[in-house]
């Protein structure tokens, strides 16, 4: 008889795990400034994967000098995101499944960089809310990913021991977070933003897809 799994919860990250959204959030930012008429740095959109948005919009506003400050560069951009998504919401290969997959076993958490007004519109959009117990956007924590304070907050939420939650990120920062909190980490690498070396060498596994997480997998990290 095999030995039974320490796993307690399971935590998803949004953008880039859920939806392919990354590219649409780079796109945005990217029209912002040209709009303004500001050149785009080199690093800038690595920089602010898993920031939150206090943090990236004042990074656009002073950093790359987008107009307005960052309270007002955060609504043009969330404005601008929540029109896209309504136009359509690209979702990755075998995300509703691997929700509804993990749910029979688990309670869900999700601990996302997007605003809470977005993470609400994805998780209705794809008939998911019900599967989660617990999100936390990073809004709602004091820092954002590659700090451990919105996976740690999820894992209080859920009332498990983070050490017992398994996360499933797809960006440096976002396994940085998670692992910084003491989960351990799957990584589901997202092609257009390849992780760090470093920040795979603190995951337990790598997958190429969500087709990959099954509950044998995630019951496999906690034993």
């Amino acid at each position: 008889m095999s030995e039974p799994s320490s796993i307690e919860a399971v935590v998803f990250d949004m953008d880039g795990v859920l939806t392919d959204t990354e590219t649409m959030w780079d796109e945005v930012r990217r029209g912002l400034a040209a709009e303004d008429g500001v050149p785009w740095p080199d690093g800038a959109t690595e920089a602010m994967l898993g920031m939150s948005t206090p943090e990236w919009s004042e990074y656009m506003a002073t950093t790359i000098g987008v107009d307005g400050d960052a309270p007002a560069v955060a609504d043009r951009t969330i404005n601008h995101m929540a029109a896209r998504y309504h136009e359509h919401l690209p979702t990755l290969p075998g995300a509703v499944d691997a929700v509804e997959r993990l749910a029979g076993r688990w309670p869900l958490g999700l601990a996302s960089s997007s605003p809470r007004r977005l993470i609400d519109t994805v998780l209705a959009e794809l008939g998911l809310d019900h599967h989660f117990r617990a999100t936390v956007s990073t809004e709602e924590v004091e820092r954002g990913k590659p700090s451990p304070d919105g996976y740690a907050k999820v894992a209080e939420l859920l009332g498990v021991d983070p050490r017992r939650a398994v996360a499933i990120e797809d960006s440096s920062n976002g396994m940085r977070s998670a692992a910084a909190a003491g989960m351990r980490v799957i990584a589901v690498p997202h092609e257009a933003f390849p992780p760090d070396a470093d920040a795979l060498e603190l995951t337990a596994t790598q997958v190429g897809s969500l087709d990959e997480v099954t509950v044998e997998l995630v019951e496999n990290l906690g034993r």
